[in-house]
């Protein structure tokens, strides 16, 4: 039985949302989403990454709904100087909704309505981009009393059921520790990834250490660590002491790879796909995928890509 065999439902394979799985024992989810964007310049200039549409949404709305649809409620968005646009995107509307109902569009007003309406957003501000690890360490003054908090990092989309955060929030139910989750990855590309050492034989591992980007030869396993983490108190604690690498940046994988040395982590190899938006040539490839399989979109895209191939 694998880690998520205990679910049923999650979202559609069009990234739509459903009603939680479970009462889940994690309520808060982070969000770091006070990166430079810097693969996507010169489109990220203005435009926060975490803003580029997917399909009929931006990325970081994805996460959001594989966030609620995991059951969890409360998001704490880490943003960056300047990136208004993403408090604005979540922001209640009244005269946007009134134009729609007054022009015949009262569905597209209750979507918009829906976004303000998906969970309850708190947002801080990460005043310099010094690492993953530095940005979730910023809401830690959010997560007073919570003994875990789940971490999304919006590059990836989740595309399978359960959900993949349902899938690590189960883990930590049974385990009671932090958790992390784990995808195999080919030796040429396992560089661009934490990696996790581990014992047992899946797919829920022992994590015995973390390795940030090794070689192929240095790596530790296959098994890489994803953007999709249920974090305790521990690391929050454990990334308060990492000493800042190159750039000053503080890495989240020092933290779990600390505690994992001295307690317990687990890493769970998940059921489902994850979709890379974090550079151009992904994000143009997941917007494809995801509109292939769109009933009402994807008959026009195959139309007009043969339109093009015969010169149209």
């Amino acid at each position: 039985m694998t880690a998520a065999a205990r679910f049923e439902g999650g979202p559609d394979s069009a990234g739509g949302t459903v009603e939680s799985h479970r009462v889940t024992t994690v309520s808060t989810l982070v969000v770091p989403a006070g990166g430079l964007g810097t693969r996507f310049l010169p489109a990220t200039k203005a435009l926060p990454k975490e803003m580029v549409p997917v399909g009929d949404r931006p990325a970081i709305q994805w996460g959001l709904e594989e966030a609620v649809a995991s059951g969890i409620r409360r998001a704490v968005v880490v943003t960056a100087p300047g990136k208004d646009l993403i408090r604005a995107h979540f922001a209640p509307d009244p005269v946007l909704e009134e134009i729609l109902e007054r022009r015949g569009s009262p569905e597209l007003a209750r979507r918009v309505r829906a976004i303000t309406e998906l969970c309850d957003l708190e947002f801080v501000e990460q005043a310099e981009p010094l690492g993953l690890g530095h940005a979730v360490l910023c809401a830690r003054d959010r997560l007073e009393g919570e003994a875990a908090a789940a971490v999304l990092l919006p590059d990836d989309l989740f595309d399978g059921s359960p959900p993949l955060l349902a899938q690590l929030v189960e883990a930590h139910t049974w385990e009671g520790c932090t958790v992390l989750a784990l995808r195999r990855c080919p030796q040429e590309t396992i560089s661009r990834y934490g990696v996790a050492a581990v014992t047992g034989e899946g797919p829920v591992f022992t994590v015995t250490d973390v390795v940030e980007k090794p070689t192929p030869e240095e790596a530790p396993s296959d098994l890489a660590i994803m953007g999709r983490y249920v974090l305790t108190a521990e690391v929050f604690e454990a990334l308060g002491s990492v000493t800042p690498g190159a750039g000053g940046e503080i890495q989240l994988t020092d933290a779990i790879g600390a505690v994992a040395r001295a307690g317990r982590v687990v890493g769970v190899e998940f059921v489902g796909r994850l979709l890379d938006v974090g550079t151009l040539d992904s994000w143009l490839a997941t917007n494809a995928a995801i509109v292939w399989q769109d009933p009402e979109l994807g008959p026009a895209l195959r139309e007009r890509i043969r339109e093009l191939e015969q010169g149209g």
